[in-house]
């Protein structure tokens, strides 16, 4: 999942999270998660003034942002020295599936 701003988002994108009027999750959601977007709900969206929204996948790089390839590399020096304790093994397996299904397999990005 990543929040976007709108102006990034493009037909196509599915929404990660429902979308609410001013941020307010009180009320009734103007869309709801697992919407596709098209260039009409994002124009909608725009003219209700909503700034960013939530995406599934990790689809635009944003400054800062690193590649799956780069995290998993992190995560396996992180834990070489403790791979062989198996709750440590343990840990280091739930953080890369962690990052897999956070980025996908494909490190976010969408394939055609």
């Amino acid at each position: 999942m990543q929040k976007i701003p709108l102006m990034n988002a493009v037909a196509g994108m599915v929404l990660a999270r429902d979308v609410f009027r001013n941020g307010n999750s009180t009320g009734f959601p103007v869309c709801s998660k697992n919407t596709v977007l098209t260039e009409t709900l994002i124009t909608r969206l725009e003219n209700m003034d909503i700034a960013f929204i939530h995406v599934k996948g990790h689809l635009l790089p944003l400054d800062g942002d690193r590649s799956l390839g780069d995290i998993l590399h992190d995560l396996e020096h992180r834990f070489v020295k403790v791979r062989q304790d198996p709750l440590m093994a343990t840990l280091h397996d739930i953080y890369a599936d962690y990052y897999r299904r956070l980025m996908g397999d494909d490190g976010g990005r969408q394939t055609e």
